[in-house]
């Protein structure tokens, strides 16, 4: 029953045909049961295991090393190879791919987390009345029509429309769902709001909210799959994760990269079809498949097999650092897409503020001999903590506020009329409150003032452990007034008054609606000789004008004091008892904006991303907060930029275009509004970050680009979310945002480096069978220079220092190629030279090294006729390890100076030297190591195919391999200072990887 918000109690009872003394018959239970399904939230069937590795596999690039691994495996048992050698390349490439298949597993695994979580927040047995009597029954036993009895501390087993109170009030913690700040109060009566979010079904207890105070019945009108937690989980299983852009460019990037590998390869191979036939093969097929292998070597050259590896490993690294700065991430990939975030949505309770209830401002009566009248403090402090000072009107602190008659009365009603408690949690190292928020705000406003009688009464308080120093006032005035007799807070009444005896006196002290209280009150304590005067109809005036600016203009929630003298006979109060009080003081109290969200606001828009504050409060309530914060103060009023949900939703296909790039606020919202918001961004092509910290946020967060779930907040949301804020602070989303804009920018640069590096490889290959010189390199010796000696710059490169300015551009596009247009060619240029130099290692050492044969280059390409013929020298030279592993040799070094290029994309190494990423000088140093361990020791030698090398030969490796570094500088001068060179070329205009669409709708 969908509607029942807006009938009568007497409506729905009707409609379930259910006596409300009796309840349900066992007939009508079991007839319901059937029509309406169990009270559970169905079981959701997981993807199955070996599913979900295989679809890690189902990526182009993948495939592609997949089959490369199988032909070479083939190929060497073709040939007879049964050692170490057939099966190391395989193996390696294998190992990588199930290495990054293992954390997509695991990631995948987390995300259906989610949904399981919210089974914890649904009840476990239910008080029911059925056949005349009531029972305590399991929770999914409940059917619609049930009637079911609520107090304290239940969990609401389904959604229920209230139908009887059977206290003077109901209140319930519905944070979990809307995100409210306060337990909302329930009634009976019936709604009559038009397109009513949750917070206005006041009528209505939601499954798997808390009662916090109060007893009442009501009707169950939904169970299961149709109840607003259920609509919560089908909104999270509708959500499909959205692929990151690094992602996004990386598929692309890999598609692109299998068209030219397959085309190069096939090039390759029917290029040489003329020397199939070649003798020196044994006949055309051993020469086809001589030059097969080839080709599958020229594929293991241009796959970077590295490069998941080395993105994990980066990605992996910027988490450590941003788990320093209290972002924890869950999801690798999301780290990434911070950087490139043009939209922040942001929680406003606990977020862009405490979520702690604080007092900050008091009124009292000054004295009617001054005009005003009345006289207001300001209280700072915005955390439960019991620091903080107190101003008076002209903005001097209050050395010894407990000097002032009416602060210190106001300390004496604020610690006695009062339920809850403050404690300090040293595990956590912070106050944490027990009881209502505004009470426990009252508490600490009462630590603030202190207790009279001392001088150095603030020093003396600040000696105290955090533990003593938590309620040691409000301790203080319990022990000098002994509670005797309380009036609890109800509805009609809106205050609550206790009785205290103290020195042989008896006294009242009262709180409550500030309406309530000054109709009450028949005089009133001056502030400025403690003297207590008539209430007259000027200082009421006064004090409603006062009242309504708090809470109005600034929406602050308040909260009038009084007390009164009682008989010292007296034990007992009476409702009668509350007349003719005298008024104390009223109290404005709000949920204080965090101190450090101003500046990160004003960071985010320096840095091109738009804030959009999101909450469920009313649209007076969040407009007042985001002009304390002062970040918005840019956009005048409100007007075209604050919505609440109803009003947006009301709003033309093309207005609604126009407030998505206006708005600043968003109110009133319940959590299909979160995920429509979301999407309409998406639908902009903006990249969203969420967050959120209730089982309401859920779908919004799994539906987001990046969804951040606060550290207190539910386990739901948490597991949805891609990041975890452990102080619940939004600086840290900010710094986070540098961080993973920085991350990106190292991804970037070894993604280039690794690319360069494979240009060179393929360029190596191509070049050597183009010009018909033996094989310059074997495939396992590629293998070693693509997984160690590029892997490990590779990886260190990602330890790049952040730029000073990172947060001065604005956010890249989501469809920004990793490479493109004159960085392509950069980097072609590069690695066209890499390539270059490593042939011109080979040809060097057969044709003018002292050591080599010293053959012409003529002789050198016509290698294979070398046993048709006579010659003088051996034809066993061509398998000489030298050649090869001098061009193997120079391919490392060349590629660690190139490591070297990549400190910064544009930037000399004159600006930025080796030693400000030490990490990569460490790498290099390393990688340079095991070269030389693999060159000298006896069994790696063999294995790799590879000899000691003389000190000339080391010589001309140098030789050939500094120049790629006085190259770059050059590629990167001209960046500088042309912002690079515009290619008119049809071809360079467009980015390297094909454009797509940014989104798949």
């Amino acid at each position: 029953m969908e509607d029942a918000y807006t009938r009568s109690a007497s409506e729905v009872l009707d409609f379930f045909a259910v006596d409300p003394i009796k309840g349900l018959t066992d007939s009508q239970v079991a007839d319901h049961g059937r029509m309406y399904g169990q009270n559970v939230l169905p079981q959701e069937k997981s993807t199955p295991f070996w599913k979900l590795v295989v679809k890690q596999f189902d990526d182009l690039l993948v495939k592609i090393l997949i089959v490369a691994a199988l032909v070479s495996f083939v190929l060497a048992l073709i040939n007879g190879d049964t050692g170490l050698t057939a099966f190391l390349e395989p193996s390696v490439i294998l190992m990588i791919l199930a290495a990054n298949a293992a954390v997509g597993v695991i990631t995948e695994t987390n995300a259906e987390k989610a949904i399981e979580e919210l089974r914890a927040y649904q009840a476990d047995v239910a008080t029911v009345l059925r056949n005349g009597c009531f029972s305590i029954v399991p929770a999914i036993a409940l059917v619609p029509g049930d009637i079911v009895e609520v107090s304290v501390g239940c969990k609401v087993p389904a959604d229920m429309r209230m139908i009887e109170l059977l206290s003077d009030q109901l209140r319930v913690d519905q944070a979990i769902l809307t995100g409210e700040s306060c337990s909302v109060e329930k009634e009976v009566d019936a709604t009559s709001a038009v397109n009513a979010v949750y917070q206005d079904k006041t009528n209505i207890l939601f499954s798997g909210t808390v009662v916090v105070a109060g007893r009442g019945r009501a009707i169950v009108t939904g169970v299961g799959s149709n109840t607003a937690m259920g609509n919560i989980r089908d909104s999270m299983l509708r959500t499909d994760d959205e692929a990151t852009p690094l992602k996004k460019k990386l598929d692309e990037f890999g598609t692109f990269l299998a068209k030219v590998i397959a085309g190069i390869c096939v090039l390759v191979w029917v290029v040489n079809i003329g020397h199939f036939r070649d003798p020196s093969h044994g006949g055309f097929l051993q020469g086809a498949i001589h030059y097969f292998k080839i080709a599958v070597a020229l594929a293991v050259a241009a796959i970077p097999e590295g490069l998941p590896a080395v993105v994990t490993t980066c990605l992996a690294l910027g988490t450590k650092r941003m788990a320093r700065l209290n972002a924890i991430v869950r999801s690798l990939p999301s780290v990434e897409t911070l950087g490139c975030t043009t939209v922040i949505c942001s929680d406003k309770t606990g977020t862009l503020t405490t979520n702690m209830m604080s007092a900050s401002k008091i009124c009292v009566l000054r004295s009617t001999h001054h005009n005003p009248n009345s006289s207001e403090y300001t209280v700072n402090g915005t955390t439960y903590a019991p620091e903080g000072a107190i101003f008076d009107n002209d903005g001097v602190r209050l050395d010894f506020p407990s000097q002032q008659p009416c602060l210190l009365h106001i300390a004496m009603c604020s610690a006695i009329c009062n339920e809850s408690s403050l404690q300090y949690n040293s595990d956590k190292g912070t106050y944490e409150k027990i009881g209502e928020s505004t009470e426990v705000a009252l508490r600490v406003l009462a630590e603030k003032i202190g207790i009279p009688g001392f001088d150095s009464m603030p020093s003396a308080l600040n000696m105290l452990s955090k533990h003593e120093r938590a309620s040691y006032c409000n301790r203080y005035w319990e022990n000098q007034f002994k509670k005797v007799s309380a009036l609890e807070f109800s509805r009609d009444r809106k205050m609550m008054s206790v009785l205290c005896s103290r020195k042989q006196s008896a006294t009242m002290f009262s709180k409550g609606a500030p309406e309530s209280i000054i109709s009450r009150c028949t005089s009133i304590l001056c502030n400025e000789n403690g003297s207590v005067i008539p209430l007259t109809a000027e200082i009421r005036t006064e004090l409603e004008a006062k009242f309504n600016s708090f809470a109005g203009k600034e929406t602050l929630r308040c909260l009038a004091l009084a007390v009164k003298r009682l008989p010292i006979d007296q034990h007992v109060l009476s409702f009668d008892d509350e007349k003719e009080l005298t008024f104390i003081g009223l109290v404005g109290m709000l949920d204080p904006p965090r101190e450090e969200v101003r500046n990160a606001i004003l960071a985010c828009m320096t840095a091109g991303i738009r804030v959009i504050v999101v909450t469920g409060d009313n649209k007076a309530t969040a407009e007042s907060l985001c002009r304390k914060i002062g970040a918005f103060d840019h956009l005048g009023d409100f007007v075209g930029h604050s919505f609440t949900a109803s009003e947006f939703e009301e709003l033309p296909a093309l207005q609604k275009t126009i407030a998505l790039q206006r708005m600043a606020l968003f109110t009133r919202v319940e959590p299909s509004h979160k995920r429509m918001l979301v999407e309409a961004l998406q639908n902009q092509n903006e990249v969203v970050a969420m967050t959120g910290d209730g089982v309401n946020d859920a779908p919004a967060l799994k539906k987001a680009d990046i969804g951040i779930a606060m550290g207190s907040g539910t386990a739901v949301a948490k597991s949805a979310s891609d990041m975890v804020l452990a102080d619940d602070n939004f600086a840290t989303i900010v710094a986070a945002v540098a961080e993973g804009r920085a991350i990106y920018n190292n991804t970037k640069q070894f993604i280039r480096y690794m690319i360069s590096s494979n240009i060179g490889e393929v360029v190596c290959i191509f070049v050597a069978a183009v010009l018909g010189i033996p094989d310059t390199l074997v495939p396992v010796q590629l293998l070693w220079v693509n997984l160690v000696t590029d892997g490990l710059p590779a990886t260190a490169i990602g330890f790049n220092k952040q730029d000073s300015d990172v947060m001065k551009y604005k956010p890249r596009k989501v469809g920004e190629a990793v490479v493109s247009g004159w960085l392509f060619f950069r980097y072609v240029v590069i690695g066209a030279y890499v390539g270059l130099a490593t042939v011109a290692g080979f040809i060097w050492w057969f044709v003018y090294a002292d050591t080599g044969p010293m053959l012409s280059y003529g002789e050198l390409v016509n290698f294979d006729t070398c046993h048709m013929r006579q010659t003088s020298y051996p034809c066993s030279i061509f398998d000489d390890r030298h050649p090869s592993t001098v061009s193997m040799t120079v391919l490392v070094v060349v590629e660690m100076f190139n490591a070297l290029n990549n400190l910064s994309e544009n930037q000399s190494l004159l600006a930025i030297p080796p030693w400000s990423n030490l990490w990569l000088v460490a790498s290099i140093i390393l990688t340079m190591l095991l070269h030389i361990l693999i060159l000298y020791i006896q069994p790696l030698s063999a294995m790799f195919s590879v000899t000691p090398l003389s000190w000339t030969e080391w010589k001309v490796v140098m030789y050939l391999s500094f120049p790629v570094i006085l190259i770059d500088e050059v590629l990167k001068y001209f960046s500088r200072n042309s912002r690079g060179i515009r290619l008119k070329l049809r071809f360079w205009k467009t980015d390297l990887l094909p454009r797509r669409e940014v989104r798949d709708k």
